[in-house]
């Protein structure tokens, strides 16, 4: 069963995406689940290195050394069918009213869902300056920052809705409220 509406969240590491939709989830309470669609690439990357997947999918350091190979393998099964893990993170998901997707990062991630879904479809740009970014523990890094994973949506302009998450801009809860007046009455 399909949801009521599709939340796709998308920004840069650091912006603030998976504090965000964390606390939308705590708002909405059952109404909503969040879907990864990083969860099948790093659930197929602990089987195939017997890594420990809670740590993959956990915001540590350990994350991090796997990283830049997560995004080559990923990739090559992109290039063979670019819905794949858009369709493996959704075949899981439960039925709840609202979906909130919280790592779109590439226009067919965007494309896969308005072509499944349609209209239930809400894309949010989360933005965040570099300075705030930095201090919360960004650091360049060749390979990952400035590839398709990170950069892919830098010139995708049909958000619905482009938040700032930087230091000194709106409060959470004026973000949240922004987000929630995309919500149709469930």
């Amino acid at each position: 069963m399909a949801p009521g509406i599709i939340l796709l969240f998308s920004g840069k590491r650091k912006s603030g995406k998976d504090f965000l939709t964390d606390h939308l989830q705590q708002e909405l309470k059952e109404k909503c689940e969040i879907i990864k669609i990083s969860a099948p690439i790093k659930s197929h990357w602990a089987k195939e290195n017997n890594l420990n997947l809670d740590e993959l999918l956990s915001h540590s350091e350990y994350k991090e050394q796997y990283r830049l190979e997560m995004i080559r393998w990923s990739d090559s099964v992109r290039e063979k069918d670019y819905g794949y893990f858009c369709r493996e993170a959704c075949s899981n998901a439960s039925e709840k009213p609202i979906w909130i997707v919280s790592d779109i990062r590439r226009k067919n991630d965007i494309r896969w869902f308005k072509e499944t879904y349609k209209d239930l479809i809400k894309t949010i740009r989360i933005t965040a300056d570099l300075e705030t970014r930095i201090k919360r523990g960004f650091q360049f890094k060749d390979g990952v920052d400035n590839v398709a994973s990170e950069c892919d949506l830098d010139d995708y302009d049909q958000w619905d809705l482009v938040i700032n998450n930087g230091e000194g801009n709106v409060s959470l809860q004026e973000q949240l409220n922004c987000i929630k007046q995309l919500l149709p009455i469930l």
